[in-house]
């Protein structure tokens, strides 16, 4: 059994959250770790979701349990390596949250469904057909991999009504920098 790592979220503007993220090529203990280390992280921090730029690596790994709830263990999925081959369906609107923006909600436009094709933890193949939050949490988390942010899907309404939320966010970045 691969030891789980220990992570903090990054929060925005930390600069690996734009960047693309590479891919795994060595399904090891490693890995199995850094999932392990993500989805304590995740049910940590009340999420459903996580991205590994959003732990501060910037590898092509999606964790996710749409329950949020650390006891449907069943429940969890595990995408390395994802690739979104649809997406399809009527798009709806939601008020989606990030774990690397705290507190701050923007109604963000998607389509339903979306196919993921990826690997599982072992390096497995697996292909996903998804619809409603299932299929929105994957659209969210794969953003990340790609370096596309919340901040970059919301309307300019939402962007001014976080404008302060988002300011602060910069600030404490730009204080804990130094």
């Amino acid at each position: 059994m691969a030891e789980s790592l220990e992570f903090d979220l990054t929060l925005y503007p930390s600069p690996v959250l734009r960047k693309v993220a590479s891919p795994i090529e060595a399904f090891d203990d490693e890995v199995k770790g850094i999932v392990a280390g993500m989805f304590e992280r995740m049910y940590e921090s009340s999420g459903v979701g996580l991205a590994a730029p959003q732990v501060g690596l910037k590898l092509r790994i999606l964790v996710y349990n749409e329950t949020g709830d650390p006891e449907q263990k069943d429940k969890e999925v595990v995408l390395i390596n994802p690739v979104i081959t649809s997406r399809t369906g009527d798009t709806t609107h939601y008020d989606e949250g990030c774990l690397s923006f705290p507190g701050i909600y923007a109604e963000i436009a998607r389509p339903d469904a979306c196919t993921v094709e990826a690997q599982d933890a072992d390096g497995q193949p697996v292909k996903l057909e998804l619809s409603g939050f299932e299929s929105r949490i994957v659209q969210h988390e794969h953003d990340h991999l790609e370096g596309i942010l919340l901040v970059d899907r919301m309307s300019a309404g939402d962007k001014l009504r976080n404008k302060g939320a988002l300011e602060e966010l910069v600030e404490r970045y730009k204080a804990e920098k130094g």
